[in-house]
């Protein structure tokens, strides 16, 4: 029997819907207006005069941005180091947290090990103690520079940890009646249960390791291995002192480029790859891949 819905559910419906339209426009309005003042012209940009579509189209400054070859050099170092320093993250946090989820009775010295991680959590090594460190090791100027110092990231490691502990202990016990090890429980059992978990780790990962720029400039001697956002925010830092020697010839072609409308499309170029990505896992954010996973 079909019941026609109420006044007061369509009531709820409605709100409901307007609620959360202003909240989805709350998230794209400033997106769209970014990606307007960086295809406005220098003039309208500095007067404030762009909302949400350009004003005196221009793509000088994306145009100024992709001819240039260490743009796409320092792309190309960027999306190595989110794949190659996503995969070891991930797996650090999946062999470091399986072990510490387990009980007291079947991991002896847990606690300790947990303290020991949960220390680095509030206390840490200090800015020039890890560069002596990476610089004695030889990591000075390679991609492992700004991968490993951070590899295993304890607080991704502790979410992990207790998503861990909230997989049925008769998963692991049926494995262990039919003559699983550690590793294929983890790989077999644990891991494909937990993808909820491990999409929000790993987009909390791609974001980390997409935006970090410091370390770049910290641990990079030459220009040509900056990422992408060390060379974007050093490219902005110097557009200043550019434009007290630049010539002639180049101020006029560069007469629509100025700070404002290259910084916008830095931060729309940063946060795209991002988007782009995001639709993909957020399915996971509200699928639970356990319930149902054991029967009574």
């Amino acid at each position: 029997m079909i019941h026609k819905p109420t006044i007061s559910r369509k009531l709820f419906v409605m709100i409901n819907t307007i609620v959360l339209t202003g909240i989805t426009l709350l998230g794209i309005i400033p997106f769209i207006h970014l990606l307007s003042i960086s295809l406005s012209s220098n003039t309208a940009a500095m007067a404030g005069e762009v909302k949400l579509w350009p004003v005196g189209f221009s793509w000088d400054a994306y145009v100024y941005l992709g001819e240039k070859v260490e743009f796409f050099r320092s792309l190309w170092v960027s999306i190595e180091r989110v794949v190659l320093g996503t995969a070891v993250n991930m797996f650090l946090v999946f062999i470091t947290a399986f072990p510490l989820s387990k009980s007291n009775d079947q991991f002896k010295y847990r606690t300790p090990y947990v303290w020991f991680f949960a220390i680095t959590m509030f206390f840490g090594g200090g800015l020039i103690p890890t560069y002596i460190v990476v610089k004695n090791t030889g990591l000075i100027d390679s991609m492992w520079s700004l991968i490993l110092p951070g590899a295993l990231n304890v607080w991704n490691m502790v979410l992990m940890l207790n998503f861990f502990r909230s997989i049925p202990k008769e998963l692991d016990e049926a494995a262990r009646i039919d003559g699983a090890g550690h590793w294929r429980v983890l790989w077999q059992i644990y891991l494909p249960v937990s993808l909820p978990s491990i999409a929000t780790i790993g987009l909390f990962t791609i974001v980390g390791h997409w935006n970090a720029w410091f370390d770049g400039i910290l641990y990079m001697n030459s220009p040509e291995n900056y990422p992408l956002q060390t060379y974007l925010s050093t490219l902005i830092m110097s557009i200043n002192a550019q434009m007290t020697s630049i010539s002639i010839e180049q101020l006029k072609a560069m007469e629509n480029l100025r700070e404002k409308t290259l910084r916008t499309a830095q931060i729309f170029m940063g946060a795209l790859p991002i988007m782009v990505v995001y639709p993909f896992l957020q399915k996971y954010f509200v699928k639970g891949m356990t319930v149902g996973s054991v029967k009574e």
